[in-house]
């Protein structure tokens, strides 16, 4: 069996980490390159008729070598903080790149609203002809958006003070985690490590962690409230400011997604949620206890502990993705064999886990703490799905390869499905497939209950926001409220303080980072289904239907590639049916 090594190789990249020479000269050229665009778009004048396209023919491909270079250097700064949160080097970084990327948002929106100037007939002449043509959707898009922005005077004031008034309470989150450890059981942990012991067979172990970090987050609850009221308050100015009245506006925007899907989507769920309460009750039964706690959720019904090692899931994961398609299976195990993935398990490290893009290098590197759980399995063929995501996107020019979350989720849930599905058929004995068949389960439960109670606080937590600072206190009682009604009441007992240990509220790049994930996974059964129907020819039309993830809606997307409407309930129903019948069949096999 090929050892693959468990720390990732940054030094392909820029060679010294947060030290590096090579790093500061990158940085320097695209300070230069943001400054030769500030030039050019200051001196733009909007076109008045079709034929005068030379300037904008000369904005645009600079404006893509810029976007390149953040993108490489945000993501080699996000590696360096993930991998050790003691880094300080990369904490300066860090602030750097927010200043280059204020920068750049200044002059794109400059340049964003000298577009909206443009008459509308003769915009539509110029952006269907050479050479904007690939690049009418994100044009377009942009265009529009602008329209519904402030002039660009406040909107440079709003880009310039979220630097140090936005984007630093999402960084200050990050160091406070970084430095928060558990003891248990006689081991210093990080609180990714202990979050890790939380799928332990044994109860015992997962009570103690959890009312571990349950202690662990309360002592910070204070400075988390902070956080999360600090940046979700000028995010809600913000829009206060521009006249947007609904908080959707923004993630649905950036997910290209309309209300009417979100909704069918959620109503759908709501209506089918019913058929997993028997599941809650089993799952109990066959754990020995009367009723779940939250802890239990994620707890396998297995007597014995499954693990592999990290060689061993590879390997699998490999073997799976190839049953599917050869050139995913050739990509992961170059990802592997080339060390773009980080998964040892070590204290310093930051918790969960992620897929980053370099698109000037054209590579992808995955962050993660490996301890050989069937979850850490699903997790690392996960990421090897957003990777796949980008490795196709590569050959298209880089405001195409501009993905929303939800479609991100998408590419990374199927290849997540594909293992799964292959494990449960591949199990060696029944106990082994009620358990694979039971971690199946578990994840529709995630999609449809965990992420339903962050996407239930998240939207009340936003209402009483706009009416003045939440408490810690008031906090965990929404979250708890959205929990109850999100797991049906099916829980004994629930996580208060999630709010506080989910990184996913305290991002500032995308607000309401929850939805997309179930958006996602659904979405991703049906191209399963139809990836099932067609067989191996399906290959070439996954990668078509992945290409066009960065140049139209979601609802377009649908309608092209699975010629289904996303804003009707039917397609939602469809793909519930199809996690009905892993419910089924566990609930078949444990009885």
């Amino acid at each position: 069996m090929t050892t693959y090594p468990l720390t990732w190789d940054l030094d392909s990249i820029f060679e010294g980490g947060s030290q590096s020479e090579q790093l500061k000269k990158y940085v320097k050229n695209t300070e230069h390159h943001i400054s030769e665009l500030e030039t050019m778009v200051e001196s733009f004048s909007p076109p008045r008729h079709t034929d005068q396209i030379e300037e904008l023919s000369e904005i645009v491909p600079h404006i893509q070598t810029i976007i390149k270079e953040l993108s490489e250097f945000g993501a080699f700064v996000s590696c360096l903080s993930a991998q050790d949160v003691n880094d300080k080097k990369a904490g300066l970084w860090q602030s750097k790149q927010h200043e280059l990327g204020a920068r750049f948002d200044n002059t794109m929106t400059q340049f964003d609203q000298k577009l909206v100037q443009v008459d509308k007939d003769v915009w539509n002449s110029l952006i269907s002809q050479h050479p904007f043509k690939d690049l009418s959707f994100i044009l377009d898009e942009r265009r529009h958006l602008a329209m519904d922005k402030l002039d660009l005077r406040q909107e440079s004031i709003i880009n310039d003070l979220g630097v140090d008034g936005y984007h630093a309470w999402g960084h200050m989150y990050d160091t406070l985690v970084g430095k928060m450890s558990v003891e248990v059981e006689g081991d210093t942990l990080s609180v990714g490590q202990a979050s890790n012991r939380l799928s332990s067979s044994n109860r015992k172990i997962r009570k103690n962690v959890f009312n571990k970090l349950q202690e662990a987050w309360s002592d910070q609850e204070d400075l988390f409230s902070e956080t999360l009221n600090h940046l979700s308050g000028f995010r809600l100015q913000t829009y206060k400011h521009r006249n947007w009245e609904n908080v959707l506006k923004e993630p649905l925007d950036y997910n290209r997604m309309s209300a009417n899907t979100l909704n069918a989507m959620w109503d759908t769920i709501v209506e089918y949620k019913k058929h997993y309460t028997p599941y809650m009750n089993k799952k109990a039964e066959l754990l020995g206890i009367d009723k779940l706690s939250f802890y239990d959720v994620e707890a396998p019904v297995a007597k014995t502990e499954q693990t592999m090692s990290y060689q061993e899931g590879a390997e699998f994961i490999i073997k799976q993705f190839r049953q599917f398609s050869p050139k995913m299976a050739d990509f992961a195990e170059m990802a592997f064999e080339k060390g773009w993935i980080e998964a040892e398990d070590r204290a310093g490290k930051q918790p969960g886990g992620f897929c980053t893009s370099f698109p000037d290098s054209e590579q992808t590197r995955i962050f993660m703490t490996y301890s050989g759980t069937p979850s850490n399995v699903a997790t690392l063929a996960h990421e090897l799905g957003h990777a796949y995501h980008q490795h196709v996107m590569n050959e298209l020019p880089v405001l195409n390869q501009g993905y929303a979350m939800n479609v991100a989720e998408t590419a990374s849930t199927f290849a997540e499905m594909i293992v799964a599905d292959a494990a449960v058929k591949q199990a060696a004995s029944e106990e082994e497939k009620l358990a694979l068949l039971e971690d199946k389960v578990q994840r529709s439960v995630a999609f449809f209950m965990n992420i339903h109670a962050r996407f239930l606080f998240e939207t009340r937590f936003y209402e009483e926001r706009n009416q003045g600072v939440v408490t810690s206190e008031r906090l965990n009682e929404l979250m708890t409220e959205a929990q109850k009604e999100a797991y049906m009441d099916s829980l004994d007992e629930y996580d208060p303080t999630f709010w506080a240990s989910k990184l996913h509220f305290h991002i500032t790049d995308v607000p309401f980072y929850n939805f997309p994930y179930t958006f996602g996974y659904l979405f991703s059964m049906g191209i399963y289904a139809k990836a099932v129907e067609i067989g191996p020819d399906f290959e070439n039309q996954y990668v078509a239907l992945l290409q066009d993830t960065g140049r139209m809606t979601v609802e377009e997307l649908a309608k092209k590639h699975l010629d289904v409407d996303l804003e009707k309930p039917d397609f939602w129903r469809h793909a519930l049916e199809l996690c009905m019948r892993d419910l089924e069949e566990f609930m078949k096999l444990s009885s």
